[in-house]
């Protein structure tokens, strides 16, 4: 079924019913619910640890530190990738405090015990020590579920947890055509913003907040909610979808069309002025533009997106806590973390990936051109550097919500059907925590 079939429809399958649970504003400030996050949710879903880019070698490794949590995954000699709580059996200290890195082996800082890339330890000082003889090659570091799929490497610390591919579904097969493991990271940026996770969640589970914060993006992206898709998957996941290239129904057209759309038009050889008075055509023209110059322009990876792919705007909001925006050449990555010890603060990350093109040194972001290629990360503090300029409007009001939420006069929220997905994240989130 193509998105044009259902767009601004919900289909009943992908539509299911909401209970109607009040949103209280004390899961946003209370540490009670912040712990009941932590053993009812983040110990039980799959995270993304880092990119499978920076584990090329064996004995490449990435961490993810979450709450108090560290995670080290390695790749293996096998080319596999095992993930490990990244804390000496020893005596608990932390093993690697870098974010990626490499090694035959891993030595901690304390006493020199030192582990081998598939978490065997390989030499301890004093070995003869120890009232159960030699520790080396009995004693492993505590390995939890790693599993590879996107690009992505995924970690998740339940053993009894569903399989990736099956707990991503029906993602992966809906995905599958932007070929996302051939990307490389061009941005990725990171800060602490004044809110609770939460509240960036739930303004990434909906399009309402798209005329207020957002309005330049209807010249180009139809954020009528009447023309847009919603669908909300039995994993939790759930997805958006709204057409590219093409201004808002919300608008009176004008005569000649806007930037950036004119602009798009013209970098793919269209004349603007050949859509004065009907805009709404451009969508459908340049995807044929795009399908018959894709390919000697370098944009091979054209060939396996549909038509709608090449224009329109797939924006996904996994379960619980990621956002992944696929765009025709590129996809952004907007996650939200729980601070460690806050619960009215929490970490804020913006990646953006791109396809390689041929010729192509230099590519265009949120946060503006930079060379295209594994740009480091930056840490950034918020008000200070941009987050990417969308970004930036999410977080504005984020904060102000943060403190909005404690007042006696918000009572639960009145939600509309359009952020129906708001309403089932947290009715999703009342039965992890057991509330």
């Amino acid at each position: 079924m193509t998105v044009e079939t259902f767009m601004g429809k919900r289909l009943a399958e992908y539509d299911p019913p909401i209970r109607g649970d009040a949103i209280t504003g004390d899961r946003y400030y209370s540490k009670e619910w912040m712990e009941k996050e932590w053993n009812g949710l983040w110990t039980r879903i799959w995270h993304v640890g880092g990119l499978m880019n920076d584990l090329q070698e064996p004995g490449d490794y990435l961490v993810h530190n979450f709450l108090r949590e560290s995670v080290l995954m390695i790749r293996q000699e096998d080319g596999s990738v095992r993930a490990f709580f990244n804390a000496c059996r020893h005596r608990g200290n932390r093993l690697v405090w870098s974010e990626v890195g490499f090694g035959d082996a891993i030595t901690c800082s304390y006493h020199g015990w030192k582990w081998g890339i598939d978490g065997t330890l390989v030499h301890a000082q004093d070995a003869e020590d120890f009232a159960g003889g030699n520790p080396c090659g009995k004693v492993k570091l505590v390995e939890i579920r790693c599993a590879v799929w996107g690009g992505f490497v995924w970690y998740n610390m339940d053993q009894n947890a569903k399989p990736l591919e099956e707990w991503l579904a029906p993602l992966p097969e809906q995905m599958k055509n932007y070929q996302m493991e051939t990307m490389k990271r061009v941005l990725y940026v990171e800060a602490v913003i004044d809110c609770n996770w939460k509240i960036i969640r739930d303004n990434f589970n909906e399009s309402y907040h798209l005329p207020t914060l957002h309005p330049e993006l209807a010249t180009f992206i139809d954020d009528d909610y009447t023309d847009t898709s919603f669908e909300m998957y039995p994993s939790g996941h759930n997805r958006m979808v709204q057409k590219g290239c093409s201004p808002s129904n919300r608008l009176d057209l004008p005569e000649a069309l806007e930037a950036p759309l004119s602009d798009i038009l013209a970098e793919w050889g269209m004349d603007p002025e050949e859509y004065k008075g009907r805009a709404k055509e451009a969508r459908l023209a340049l995807q044929k533009q795009k399908r018959e110059l894709g390919r000697q322009r370098g944009f091979k990876h054209h060939d396996t997106m549909t038509d709608s792919q090449l224009t329109d705007y797939y924006h996904y909001t996994l379960w619980p806590n990621l956002t992944l925006t696929m765009s025709p050449d590129g996809f952004q990555v907007l996650r939200s973390e729980p601070h460690p010890t806050d619960p009215e603060k929490c970490i804020f990350q913006h990646w953006y990936l791109m396809p390689p093109v041929e010729g192509r040194d230099e590519v265009v972001t949120p946060v503006g051109t930079v060379p295209f290629g594994d740009n480091e990360k930056e840490i950034v503090i918020y008000g200070e550097k941009s987050l990417g300029f969308v970004a930036d409007q999410d977080m504005s009001i984020a904060i102000g919500q943060q403190q909005g939420l404690h007042s006696r006069g918000y009572t639960g929220g009145v939600i509309s059907g359009q952020e129906k997905r708001i309403q089932r994240f947290h009715e999703l989130l009342n039965d992890a925590v057991g509330h």
